[in-house]
């Protein structure tokens, strides 16, 4: 993972570089919330993504780990569920969960935790200063909780919930809340998918080396 980890450095390092022209918000729904939506992250297969790696589709994606009591498991059962609603028009959404636990949230974990709930569900993972890069840009707020007299590894960790959407060139387009029922969601999919252009199907993310996997 080393190898992948200073790519991932060196790639962020060339995205923040070009920070002022990515910045600018893709559309006036984000600049009002000042969202810009970028993240340069890991797969579990070991291709590096980011936000404009999946054209012709929207992506959904929340933010959690693996170690969540209760509302990660709720969401991407929600999730799960959102998918189920959409029918054949699940092939245009592309659903991710990006944790806010790197240390313990291992590739092969992510996988194993994903699939439980659906195999549609693609995890993503980075060094933690990739994942904070990610979280700030997405407006995430995320820090651990360890209670006295338990093990360093056995820490909570408080964080923002909710759905993000992102337009087919990774572009912010919506938020939905934790208690957004997956019928809500799945309708504002539905109406987001009819305006994508029709011309052709959509396409596999790129995938770019990773050096150890």
């Amino acid at each position: 993972m080393k190898g992948a980890a200073g790519f991932l450095a060196a790639a962020w390092l060339l995205i923040a570089a070009a920070a002022p022209a990515l910045a600018a918000p893709a559309t006036e729904e984000a600049a009002k919330e000042g969202m810009v939506a970028r993240y340069l992250l890991q797969a579990p297969d070991g291709r590096i993504l980011t936000n404009t790696d999946f054209p012709g589709r929207l992506q959904l994606i929340t933010f959690g780990y693996t170690y969540c009591p209760d509302v990660c498991p709720t969401t991407l059962a929600s999730v799960s569920q959102v998918l189920k609603l959409l029918g054949d028009q699940a092939g245009r959404v592309q659903a991710l969960f990006i944790t806010v636990d790197p240390e313990r949230d291992t590739l092969a974990v992510l996988h194993r935790y994903t699939e439980f709930f659906d195999p549609r569900i693609l995890g993503l993972t980075g060094s933690p200063e990739l994942v904070r890069a990610a979280a700030d840009h997405f407006q995430v707020s995320y820090s651990k909780h360890l209670e006295p007299g338990q093990p360093a590894d056995r820490y909570a960790v408080d964080h923002t919930a909710g759905l993000f959407v992102l337009g087919p060139d990774g572009e912010y387009l919506a938020r939905f809340a934790y208690t957004a029922p997956p019928e809500q969601v799945a309708g504002r999919l539905r109406a987001l998918i009819a305006d994508l252009p029709r011309s052709g199907k959509p396409q596999s993310p790129r995938a770019s080396p990773a050096s150890d996997r």
